[in-house]
């Protein structure tokens, strides 16, 4: 199964090289499981990082996995109201969240397969979650405005809310043919062991090589995110790529050079039609810049996709394929090509397996923030 996601993917990309203008040779992909749609919700963070998780399993032997996104967004939303409760409505509550929220979901909660829970009732549905979070949120603002809480009956009542519109998530299932699960137990087998997984980051209004709770509103739950320069970052990232591992990147989407439909992210100098024909100079950008552009909200937290791979363009210059959660768009079927230069202006975080990590850098971060 793995082998036959891995030969398609390669294949529509053979494909997609062909139709575009831009010529892209793929220098290292990992395999990964075929691209979903999130739909109309803000769950990008559990489409990347599932996506993520599935390729690390396939990494370590598996054959065949398709975990399922809502199960974890189930959880999620049950953990991001007691928490909005508890901070009397002083904190956020949106379908956001980040990819270490999967992480520690997967720790608490455990995984389920996609044929085990889809997260919604019809499967020609489409999701969408906009009354859902407005009808949570407003029975939450109701609770929180009570002033007092005599039960915990807002707790259960939260659960149904969950289960009407996302349906009963499992206790337990079976799994080839005739084994017995709990989604604890499924992660195990899947030899997923979520202590091995790391944030990483790059700003320099912290101390590099410690760590320090990223300031960006969808990480409600306050993770941690290890302080690199963004040449150590960049450097971490690709020998990630190179050694076979994959990468769930956190990012600012909304710069003109970012264009699922066309497959493209990039930092032109210079806005023009001519960027989406062929390759064109691009911006340089240092660590003040990137700071500059977090710090005046010009580089947000907007969304979350998977790094499988990287590339190289007709012309040398090097690109991060990125697997998104959009459904098969653009001539690269869902896929898109991040110029190193947009990763370097634009990286919010990433999180890999901390053995993916160089060993000079790890020595080096782990030492200093023991």
């Amino acid at each position: 199964m793995t082998k036959f996601i891995f030969s398609t993917l390669a294949i529509l990309v053979s494909q997609a090289f062909a139709m575009a203008q831009y010529t892209f040779s793929t220098e290292k992909m990992a395999p990964c499981t075929q691209v979903k749609n999130q739909q109309k919700t803000g769950t990008c963070w559990s489409f990347a990082t599932t996506s993520f998780l599935e390729s690390e399993a396939i990494r370590m032997g598996e054959q065949d996995v398709d975990l399922s996104e809502m199960f974890v967004v189930h959880n999620i939303y049950k953990d991001k109201a007691i928490n909005y409760v508890l901070r009397q409505g002083k904190a956020n509550f949106s379908q956001g969240a980040l990819a270490h929220d999967l992480i520690r979901a997967v720790t608490e909660h455990g995984v389920v397969p996609e044929s085990v829970y889809s997260g919604r009732e019809n499967e020609e549905e489409v999701y969408n979650h906009s009354e859902l979070e407005k009808g949570l949120k407003g029975f939450l603002d109701g609770v929180i405005s009570a002033k007092k809480i005599d039960s915990q009956n807002w707790q259960d009542a939260v659960d149904a809310i969950l289960d009407v519109y996302m349906g009963d998530a499992p206790q337990s299932f079976v799994v080839e043919g005739d084994m017995m699960m709990d989604a604890k137990r499924y992660a195990r087998k899947l030899k997923l062991d979520v202590k091995d997984y790391v944030n990483l980051t790059s700003f320099s209004h912290h101390p590099f090589y410690n760590s320090f709770i990223l300031e960006v509103p969808d990480n409600y739950s306050n993770g941690s995110f290890y302080n690199l320069p963004i040449d150590d970052l960049m450097n971490t990232i690709e020998f990630a790529l190179m050694e076979g591992y994959t990468v769930a990147w956190d990012g600012d989407v909304s710069e003109k050079g970012f264009s699922a439909k066309e497959g493209l992210a990039i930092l032109p100098v210079t806005q023009s039609e001519e960027q989406w024909k062929q390759p064109v100079a691009e911006q340089s950008v240092t660590q003040q810049t990137r700071q500059d552009g977090f710090m005046n909200y010009s580089t947000t937290d907007d969304h979350l996709m998977h790094m499988v791979g990287i590339a190289l363009d007709q012309k040398g210059n090097k690109y991060f394929i990125i697997k998104n959660s959009w459904g098969e768009i653009s001539d690269y079927k869902g896929f898109l090509y991040m110029s190193e230069a947009y990763v370097r202006a634009k990286t919010v975080g990433v999180l890999l397996h901390k053995n993916a990590i160089p060993a000079p850098t790890a020595s080096k971060l782990f030492t200093m923030t023991r």
